[in-house]
């Protein structure tokens, strides 16, 4: 018969044991509440972001009309607020196309000129059509486009 003793726990390798499991405790109860606070921006879903302008019946035909709205946006857990301004012009009354007022260049706002029917670039002398295109000037692409919808009688435009 081959009797091995049993091997005994000494004072030593209990605390030893007990240390390791409290430490491991503790930082499994803050690992996941971080993973958590890292991960969980990225799981939200992406919804499409209207943003109401004004009333349609503000439009005049032929003639862009400059609106501005103010627009929160979080990127995980940042909330800033942004103005933006968009002209928008209509030659029927039933469609509207909204264009950006920031120059394609370097990002300066242009205005509508009447007089020559087109918008104008004050930085750099760019000038663009009453659709958006490049007639003139730096800037590499015509104005940015928004996509738009009318609900109720309000414009809205999608910004993605």
């Amino acid at each position: 018969m081959d009797r091995s003793p049993t091997p005994k726990l000494n004072r030593r390798d209990f605390m030893k044991a007990t240390i390791y499991a409290i430490g491991g405790l503790i930082g499994v109860t803050l690992a996941i509440p971080a993973v958590a606070y890292i991960v969980g921006p990225a799981l939200t879903k992406v919804t499409q972001n209207w943003i109401k302008l004004g009333a349609i019946d503000k439009i005049e035909e032929n003639t862009p009309t400059l609106f501005k709205a103010t627009i929160t946006d979080q990127t995980g857990w940042i909330n800033s607020q942004e103005e933006i301004s968009v002209y928008v012009l209509t030659e029927d009354g039933q469609t509207y196309t909204a264009l950006s007022n920031v120059c394609t260049h370097l990002g300066c706002h242009v205005r509508w000129n009447p007089d020559d029917s087109e918008f104008a670039c004050p930085c750099h002398n760019g000038v663009f059509a009453k659709d958006g295109s490049v007639i003139s000037g730096p800037p590499p692409r015509p104005l940015d486009h928004f996509q738009t919808k009318v609900e109720n009688g309000f414009l809205y435009i999608l910004r993605g």
